[in-house]
């Protein structure tokens, strides 16, 4: 079986945790100066993400002047700090599982070596590129075959108190009819009061806590143990994934510890400290959920190099100076927004993470667009349809998810008119080789037509195989629909037509 050998010099997580640290066709004015010398444009885009991006150059090719200001990097969370380069490091753990595989299918390559450095500064300089392409792309932005270039402000933005909406930047004032909030959000954190110590969250060698139990917890947890770290993830509860429909959850789970992960189930970082050798001790509060008295243990982990947070994320909304403009928020601080994004003040408009709801690139993509198209082409009634979002954990092996979970299909439904098949199998992959993993899937499906309005799965290929069957659910397949499609042999795919 090949050997991956890890430098501890060369194996710097610090390097990772870096990147986690998103009307009709109107004659438009071109940009003018306003009587407040406030600049003005059509759209005024606060956020050079995912959504903010699509947003702007939709109303762009649609005729309207229009400018994004952004205080970072082009691309927003996803580009820089999210899916990209998270999705690199996915395949580079790939390629570590499935070099431990090689021997069982005949190959005798010997010991490997693996270098941090060459996989981090290929994936810095891949970010990068995808940074120079949104930038070109607001330059070569078109409109009716004429170049519609759009201005990109770099700073912070704040609303000011002027008569209409407007923001300042770096002492300069812009304003528009329309102005988009699509600046996305960041990690949650604690305060020391919460959890002593806290603040410290890496070293440079390879032995990791995990504190969480989402798809960002889930994530690092399945990249790093793959990359040679000893990981342990602290849950609050009995499994993972708590969110997802419940066979996933508690597969997904499994999956975890199978793969040699520590989980540590009912538990919460009590304390954080530094020792004297620049390594950190955590300590730990674990309840015992089969004691009446819910009895605590206390427990450490040692010689921890690696402390990463992955508790959820928070708007990014502080500095934008909202209550000035009348922009209303939860009690989370999320930008409070109807069906068609508009915020609680005329003219001002919100889309993506800093909405809390979806937080997932292609559905702020879709919402800048359809906002555009609004209010650019009076197409009054493009908004998203939330329903029947495909998602994706890239956990090893990746989890698929569309639709509703069956417990969420019982509560709309009733128990009576949900009927859920299962299957659960070994991938052929396997077939060979001394390393397993399993393949679920779940049906879940409503009424006396069977219509699907859930599919859920977690094995090899998942992450690939379900944007088809979101497009199947989407246009409202029923189960005969899935039963009357020949299979394809042999796949693990095919089960979905196949389940009795």
């Amino acid at each position: 079986m090949a050997m991956i050998q890890f430098s501890r010099t060369q194996t710097s997580l610090f390097s990772l945790l870096r990147l986690l640290s998103p009307f009709y066709r109107h004659k438009v004015s071109r940009r003018s100066m306003a009587s407040d010398a406030a600049t003005r444009f059509d759209f005024l885009v606060i956020g050079g993400g995912s959504g903010g991006l699509a947003g702007a150059r939709r109303a762009a090719e649609l005729g309207a002047t229009a400018t994004v200001i952004e205080s970072h990097k082009l691309g927003g969370t996803c580009v820089n700090v999210g899916c990209v380069p998270k999705k690199v490091m996915w395949n580079t753990a790939v390629h570590a599982e499935f070099l431990h595989d090689h021997s069982d299918y005949g190959f005798d390559i010997g010991n490997v070596q693996f270098n941090w450095e060459t996989i981090k500064a290929k994936r810095d300089a891949y970010v990068s590129r995808l940074n120079h392409i949104y930038r070109n792309n607001l330059d070569k932005t078109y409109n009716n075959k004429r170049k519609a270039k759009i201005e990109t402000i770099q700073g912070h933005a704040r609303f000011t108190n002027d008569p209409e909406p407007t923001v300042e930047v770096n002492g300069k004032k812009y304003t528009a009819p329309h102005i988009l909030i699509a600046t996305g959000g960041y990690p949650s954190l604690l305060s020391d009061n919460d959890v002593p110590g806290k603040g410290i969250i890496h070293t440079n060698r390879i032995r990791s806590v995990i504190v969480g139990a989402g798809y960002i917890a889930v994530e690092m947890a399945g990249i790093l143990s793959t990359l040679g770290s000893k990981t342990s993830v602290i849950c609050r509860q009995t499994g993972v994934l708590r969110n997802f429909d419940a066979f996933i959850s508690t597969n997904c789970t499994k999956e975890l510890q199978n793969s040699g992960i520590e989980l540590w189930k009912n538990t919460q970082v009590k304390s954080v400290s530094k020792k004297d050798n620049g390594l950190l001790e955590v300590t730990l509060v674990t309840k015992d959920q089969e004691k009446k008295n819910d009895e605590e243990k206390i427990n450490t982990i040692q010689e921890v190099d690696c402390l990463l947070w992955a508790i959820g994320r928070e708007p990014n909304t502080s500095g934008l100076n909202l209550s000035q403009v009348g922009v209303d928020i939860d009690e989370r601080g999320f930008i409070i927004v109807d069906e068609f994004q508009n915020t609680t003040r005329k003219g001002i408009y919100a889309v993506g993470d800093v909405c809390g709801k979806a937080l997932l690139t292609p559905v702020a993509i879709a919402a800048g667009r359809k906002l555009a198209h609004r209010l650019f082409e009076g197409k009054k009634d493009a908004k998203v349809d939330y329903s029947n979002i495909p998602s994706v954990v890239f956990s090893h092996p990746p989890i698929g998810s569309v639709g509703l979970t069956e417990e969420e299909a019982i509560k709309s439904r009733g128990k009576e008119n949900v009927k859920s098949y299962k299957k659960s199998f070994t991938p052929m992959y396997h077939a060979i080789t001394t390393r397993k993993t399993q393949c679920i899937m779940k049906m879940v499906c409503v009424g006396k037509e069977e219509k699907v309005v859930g599919l859920h799965m977690q094995g090899i290929g998942c992450d690939e195989m379900l944007q088809g069957f979101a497009v199947a659910i989407k246009m409202g397949a029923t189960k005969a629909d899935f039963d009357n499609t020949i299979a394809i042999h042999p796949t693990s795919s095919e089960e979905f037509v196949t389940m009795r």
